[in-house]
């Protein structure tokens, strides 16, 4: 086969047309698009769709961190009321109890004494 021989330019061309046919394969199975159709298919789609996604997936970030923010606030307030005065608050209303059992007598002499 000589350099300027009809088989040797048909072996070109087949060579040149299936590494055409292979690249193409090769970018169809990774989902990229072919650039001479132009074409958005394939990996612009699958970008697209992981955007999509990843937006999705970002709200519900957002709504999730919001509703831990509330969370967290009431477990502060519980936090508070247990530890701060948790105990405490059955001693204050006994000794309010035993204010208003004070006050009651006093009135109570009071009123005795005016009669």
């Amino acid at each position: 086969m000589q350099m300027g021989s009809p088989e040797f330019v048909l072996a070109i061309i087949g060579m040149a047309m299936f590494a055409g046919v292979l690249k193409t394969a090769i970018r169809a199975k990774q989902g990229y698009p072919d650039p001479q159709l132009g074409g958005k298919k394939g990996r612009n789609v699958e970008i697209a769709r992981l955007r999509d996604e990843n937006a999705g997936l970002r709200q519900e970030n957002t709504r999730l961190s919001s509703r831990l923010e509330t969370y967290e606030d009431r477990l502060i307030v519980l936090e508070r009321i247990v530890t701060d005065k948790g105990y405490g608050i059955a001693a204050e209303i006994e000794a309010l109890r035993d204010q208003r059992g004070v006050d009651e007598r006093i009135g109570a002499r009071e009123r005795e004494e005016s009669k």
